[in-house]
């Protein structure tokens, strides 16, 4: 009757000790920070539309 509760006993300490298991780290990226540079090229093309729209609509 002893080696049956021991066995019973150690039976259910294993399987709480396994019972989670190791799980990797999850690791999230790093948000990339993109530096606003001072020359935009797309300002520049915005302002020169804007001339021709502006002399298109002074010639008609």
């Amino acid at each position: 009757m002893k080696k049956l509760a021991l066995a019973a006993v150690l039976s259910l300490s294993t399987t709480t000790a396994f019972a989670g298991g190791m799980a990797e780290p999850v690791m999230e990226p790093e948000p990339v920070v993109e530096e606003a540079s001072s020359s935009s090229s797309a300002g520049v093309v915005v302002a020169v539309l804007a001339l021709l729209l502006i002399a298109a609509a002074a010639s008609n």
